[in-house]
C-alpha cells in the first residue's frame, strides 16, 4: 500500500510543473533528473522499509530529505553519518542521463526517434545486463552511470513516440524484457502523420495509425530537412523536417496549451517505467547491493599502499600496527570502513589491488606482507592502481621509505587525483640522520610526495622509526564519513602571517595540521585566549609534534573566527579539519545547446579563458533546504587571489555559481554559507587543487569493450593556447595492449583529432569490471597539458539473455499447526543454465539454509541443492545467476498436508 501511495505522490509531483525530458534544472521545472530522482528515491524508501522490517527496528525517516531517509535507512545505532557520498552516487546516474543528451544528441536509437525502436531496445537490453554485471563485480560507479543513461532512453519512448496518443495507460513492459521485442512498429514506408501547418497540433496522427495500433517515432532533421514520406516529425526550433509536410511533430518533451494531457500522461508514464525498471534491478541483485549501488553507506573507503621492498623491512612491523590499531580503533564503529583496498609496492612488480569488506581479512593480509629485495619500489604505479580501483573520495595512505622509481608517473597520478577527488598521504619513515639531512636539501628527493599531498589536500609525513606508531590518530582521524576540511593553505617560502578559519556549532573534533620544519605558530580563538605550539597542553588544546607534522587538535568547538599566527620562515602547509555533517560536493561544468540543452560535467581542467561555471550541492542533518550559500570563491592555496562568483538557485537544492576570473595559480573552492536552523555561519573548503587549460580533449565512449577484441575510440584536441607539434600520452591501469596517436600538429583556435585502441584479453572474468583509460595532451616546450579520464567497462558479447532454470522436486517433511518450530521440511533443487552454466545461487528469504554442490551436465555447470527450513517459514527463494550474468529469482511455497493437524 505504501509504495503505491509513494507511486501516486510522485506522479501528482511530476506533472504539477509546465517542463519535461529536459536537461536544463532551473528553477521548478522537471526534467529527465528530476523524473529519476524521484523514481530513485521512492525505490529507495521502499527497500529501505524492507531491509528494516526484516532487520526488526523501525524505519521513521524524519523529513523528506534525502539525509534524513538515509539515517532511517542506516539506523539509529550507527549515529549520524554525512549524507555527502550518497548525493554523490546519485550525481553519479544523474549527470549520466543528462549527458545522453550531448554526447548522443544525434543518434535516433538513444532517444527512440526516427522509428528506431529495435535498437533502442538493445540499448536498454544491454545496459540493464550491464548493471547487473557491474554489481556483481562490485563495480558500483560504472554501474551507476549505465543506469543513468539507460533512465534516459527509457523514458524518452514516453516523450517521443505515439504510445501515449494509442491510449495506453501503462508502460511498455516489452522495452525492459530481453525475451520481448517491440511490436507492431509501422513499416518504413506507412504514413504515419497529418499535415499541421501552424506546427501546434493536438495530435497529428493519421487515423490508420491510430486504429490499428500502430507504433512510431518522429523523424528528428538536424542536418537536414528529409525524412520518410508521410512521416512525423520530432518538432521544435532544432527539426528541420518538422517544416517539410506532414509538418508539426508528435514530441512531448515540454507542455503547450495544445498537448498539455499528452505531455502529463507521458510524464507519468516515465515516471513509472523508471520505477519498474528498478524494482526489476532490485529483484536481481537483492536489497542490500540495490542500497549499496544507490550510495547507502556508513562511512568512508580507507585505502592502504605499502613498500615491500627490502630496505621497508626494518619498518613493516611498525607498519602492521599502525594500520592494525587504525582498523582495530574503527571496528564496530558507525565510522567503520565500507571497504578496505590494499596494494602493495615492489620493484619490478607491483599490486595486486586486494580489497574486502571484513576488517580481519584486511588485517591478515597487511599482516602476511613481507619485505623482499627490489630497489626503489613502484610505489606510484601502485598508487595509481589504488586510485582506478577505489571510489571518489577515497583516503588513501602510503608507505614508503625512497623515492619512486616511476617518477615518470606523477603527472597522472595528479590528473587521477583531480578526476576522482581522493586525499592522499605520503608517511614516510626514515632514520634521523637521512631525515636530518634531506631537510637542510633547497628541494628533497620526496618533493614529489609533498607536490601530490598537496594537490590531494593529504599530508607528507617524514617521521624516524620510533615516530612511526603516533601516525595511528592521524590516520584515523579520516576515517570518518563526516570529514570536513575548514581550510588549507600552504606557503613556500613561509612568511610571517595570520590565517583565520571559522567554526560553527555543528563542528567536533577540530584539528588543525601543520607541517615543516622549525615551526612556530600561535593558536587564536574568537574569546581571545591563546596557545603557542610550544606548549604541549594549553588551554585551547593539546599539540604532538610528529616528524614534521604538528597536529593541534581544539578541546571545544568554540563558534565563531579562529586565528593561525605564523611565524615560520620556512616553508609549511595548514590544514584544518572537523567533523560535521554539513558539506558541500561540486563539479566544474559546461553549458551545452540543442533540442535539449543542459550542463555536462567536465572532467578534466576547466578551460582557461572563459568564465567559470560548478555546480554545488549542499548537504546537511536535513538536507540542503535549511541550509544558504552566501558566497562561493576559488582560493589560491599557494598564494592570496581569491576570485569570487555570482550565485544562482537552481533545482533539487543544487546551486550554479559562476567566477568571472580563474586565480593564477593551483586553487580550490571555498563555501561560506549559513545553517538556517541554528542562525549559524560555516565555512567549507575543498581538498583537491585545480587550475585551469588552454587544451581540451573531447573523447565520447560510444559502443561496447568486448573481451578478445581491439576497441577504439576518437578523440578531438583543442587549443587555444600555443600553436605547434602536442605530445599525447595514454595509458591504462589494466596494462591492455594499446596503441595511439602520440603527436598532433596544431595551430592555435584549431582542433585536430587523435585515436586511442584498446585490446582487453579473451578472458571473461574480466566481463563487468573497467579499465581506466587515462588521454593526456601536453603542449609544445610542456607549458600547457590536460587530460581526459575514463572508465571503459568490458561487457559480454555473448548473445545470451536467458536467465538460468530451477526445478524443485522431492518434496518431504510434516508441518503440523502448532508449535511450527518442531517440525521441518525441505526440498531438492537442480539449477542450470543450459548456454553458460551456472556463476552463483544465493540464498534471499526463508528460515532456512541451502546445501550446494556443484555439478556438470555436458560440460557444463549446473548445481544440485537441498533446502531445509522450519516450518515457520513455508517458502524459499533463491537468486541464480549464470555465466553471462543473466539473473533470475528461483522461489518455492511449501505445500502443506491437508491431513496434517
Amino acid at each position: 500500500m505504501k509504495s503505491s501511495l509513494s507511486s501516486v505522490a510522485l506522479v501528482t509531483l511530476l506533472v504539477s510543473s509546465t517542463h519535461a525530458f529536459m536537461s536544463v534544472l532551473v528553477g521548478n521545472e522537471n526534467t529527465h533528473v528530476t523524473i529519476t530522482s524521484q523514481a530513485v528515491m521512492a525505490k529507495i524508501y521502499e527497500v529501505c522499509e524492507a531491509v528494516a522490517k526484516y532487520e526488526g527496528r523501525p524505519f521513521k525517516p524524519t523529513g523528506p530529505s534525502a539525509e534524513e531517509l538515509l539515517y532511517a535507512c542506516l539506523g539509529t545505532k550507527t549515529g549520524k553519518v554525512s549524507g555527502a557520498r550518497f548525493r554523490t552516487a546519485l550525481n553519479q546516474i544523474y549527470t549520466q542521463n543528462v549527458i545522453v543528451d550531448r554526447d548522443f544528441m544525434t543518434s535516433a536509437p538513444h532517444h527512440f526517434n526516427n522509428e528506431a525502436f529495435g535498437e533502442g531496445h538493445d540499448l536498454i537490453i544491454h545496459g540493464i545486463k550491464a548493471i547487473l554485471d557491474h554489481v556483481r563485480t562490485d563495480n558500483l560507479q560504472s554501474a551507476r552511470e549505465t543506469l543513468g543513461r539507460v533512465c534516459h532512453t527509457l523514458q524518452d519512448f514516453y516523450s517521443h513516440s505515439n504510445w501515449v496518443e494509442l491510449g495506453n495507460k501503462s508502460p511498455y513492459a516489452n522495452l525492459i524484457r530481453p525475451d520481448l521485442n517491440i511490436e507492431n512498429i509501422a513499416d518504413r514506408t506507412m504514413p504515419t502523420c497529418s499535415d499541421c501547418a501552424s506546427g501546434n497540433c493536438p495530435n497529428p496522427l493519421l487515423p490508420a495509425t491510430l486504429n490499428g495500433k500502430y507504433l512510431t517515432s518522429g523523424y528528428m532533421g538536424f542536418d537536414s530537412p528529409d525524412k520518410p514520406q508521410g512521416k512525423c516529425s520530432h518538432g521544435g526550433d532544432a527539426d528541420l523536417s518538422s517544416a517539410q509536410i506532414p509538418r508539426g511533430g508528435i514530441s512531448k518533451d515540454e507542455s503547450h496549451s495544445y498537448n498539455a494531457d499528452l505531455h502529463n500522461t507521458a510524464v507519468n508514464l516515465a515516471a513509472d517505467a523508471t520505477t519498474e525498471l528498478l524494482e526489476g534491478i532490485r529483484a536481481a541483485i537483492g536489497n542490500n547491493d540495490f542500497l549499496r549501488l544507490m550510495g547507502i553507506t556508513r562511512s568512508v573507503v580507507l585505502a592502504f599502499v605499502i613498500d615491500t621492498t627490502a630496505s621497508m623491512a626494518v619498518y613493516l612491523d611498525d607498519i602492521k600496527k599502525v594500520t592494525g590499531d587504525v582498523i582495530d580503533k574503527k571496528k564496530g564503529t558507525q565510522d567503520e570502513p565500507t571497504e578496505y583496498i590494499l596494494v602493495s609496492c615492489n620493484e619490478p612488480e607491483f599490486g595486486p589491488l586486494i580489497r574486502t569488506t571484513n576488517p580481519d581479512v584486511m588485517k591478515a593480509e597487511i599482516f602476511h606482507l613481507k619485505a623482499s629485495d627490489g630497489g626503489k619500489g613502484m610505489c606510484l604505479s601502485s598508487l595509481r592502481l589504488a586510485l582506478t580501483g577505489a571510489p571518489p573520495s577515497s583516503h588513501i595512505y602510503v608507505f614508503t621509505d625512497d623515492s619512486p622509481n616511476d617518477i615518470g608517473l606523477e603527472k597522472s597520478i595528479t590528473t587521477l587525483i583531480r578526476s576522482t577527488k581522493s586525499t592522499v598521504s605520503f608517511i614516510v619513515p626514515l632514520w634521523l640522520r637521512r631525515r636530518m639531512a634531506l631537510v637542510a636539501q633547497p628541494r628533497s628527493e620526496f618533493q614529489v610526495y609533498h607536490d601530490l599531498a598537496l594537490a590531494s589536500g593529504g599530508q607528507a609525513m617524514e617521521v624516524s622509526r620510533t615516530m612511526l606508531t603516533q601516525t595511528t590518530d592521524i590516520i584515523a582521524d579520516t576515517c570518518t564519513s563526516k570529514l570536513v576540511t575548514i581550510l588549507q593553505r600552504s606557503r613556500n617560502p613561509g612568511r610571517v602571517e595570520s590565517f583565520p578559519f571559522l567554526l560553527d556549532k555543528s563542528v567536533s573534533n577540530a584539528t588543525i595540521y601543520i607541517t615543516g620544519s622549525n615551526l612556530l605558530f600561535t593558536i587564536r580563538s574568537p574569546s581571545g585566549v591563546s596557545q603557542t605550539n610550544t606548549e604541549p597542553n594549553g588551554k585551547l588544546g593539546t599539540n604532538v609534534r610528529v616528524g614534521n607534522l604538528e597536529r593541534f587538535q581544539l578541546k571545544a568547538t568554540e563558534i565563531g573566527m579562529w586565528y593561525i599566527d605564523m611565524r615560520s620562515t620556512q616553508p609549511y602547509t595548514i590544514k584544518v579539519t572537523g567533523q560535521s555533517t554539513i558539506t558541500f560536493i561540486y563539479d566544474f561544468v559546461e553549458e551545452f545547446k540543442g533540442p535539449h540543452p543542459g550542463f555536462a560535467i567536465i572532467n578534466q581542467r576547466p578551460p582557461a579563458g572563459l568564465p567559470a561555471k560548478l555546480l554545488l550541492t549542499l548537504t546537511g542533518d536535513k538536507g540542503p533546504e535549511v541550509l544558504e550559500v552566501q558566497e562561493v570563491s576559488l582560493v589560491e592555496v599557494s598564494g592570496n587571489t581569491v576570485s569570487t562568483g555570482t550565485v544562482e538557485k537552481m533545482n533539487n537544492g543544487e546551486v550554479l555559481v559562476t567566477v568571472k576570473e580563474f586565480p593564477e595559480g593551483e586553487f580550490a573552492v571555498l563555501l561560506k554559507g549559513m545553517d538556517k536552523i541554528s542562525n549559524c555561519p560555516f565555512q567549507r573548503q575543498t581538498t583537491t587543487q585545480m587550475s585551469p587549460s588552454k587544451l581540451n580533449i573531447k573523447v565520447i565512449a560510444d559502443g561496447s569493450m568486448h573481451p578478445g577484441e581491439k576497441y577504439e575510440l576518437h578523440y578531438t584536441l583543442t587549443t587555444n593556447g600555443a600553436s605547434g607539434l602536442y605530445t599525447v600520452r595514454a595509458m591504462n591501469d589494466k596494462d591492455y595492449i594499446m596503441e595511439h596517436t602520440s603527436k598532433l600538429n596544431l595551430v592555435s583556435g584549431g582542433s585536430a583529432v587523435g585515436i586511442v585502441s584498446l585490446s582487453p584479453p579473451a578472458d571473461t572474468f574480466i566481463i563487468g569490471k573497467d579499465v581506466t583509460l587515462i588521454i593526456e595532451a601536453e603542449g609544445p616546450g610542456g607549458t600547457d597539458y590536460n587530460y581526459a579520464v575514463l572508465r571503459l567497462p568490458v561487457v559480454s558479447k555473448v548473445a545470451d539473455f536467458t536467465p538460468p532454470q530451477c526445478k524443485w522436486f522431492s518434496q518431504q517433511g510434516h508441518c503440523i499447526s502448532y508449535p511450527c518450530d518442531y517440525s521441518t521440511w525441505e526440498v531438492s533443487v537442480n539449477i542450470m543454465d543450459d548456454i553458460t552454466g551456472v556463476e552463483s545461487v544465493t540464498a534471499l528469504q526463508g528460515g532456512g539454509y541451502l546445501i550446494q554442490t556443484p555439478a556438470e551436465d555436458g560440460g557444463i555447470s549446473m548445481v544440485m541443492g537441498h533446502y531445509k527450513s522450519s516450518c515457520c517459514r513455508l517458502s524459499a527463494a533463491l537468486r541464480i545467476i549464470d555465466k553471462a550474468g543473466n539473473t533470475d529469482i528461483c522461489t518455492y511455497i511449501y505445500e502443506r498436508d491437508p491431513n496434517a493437524s
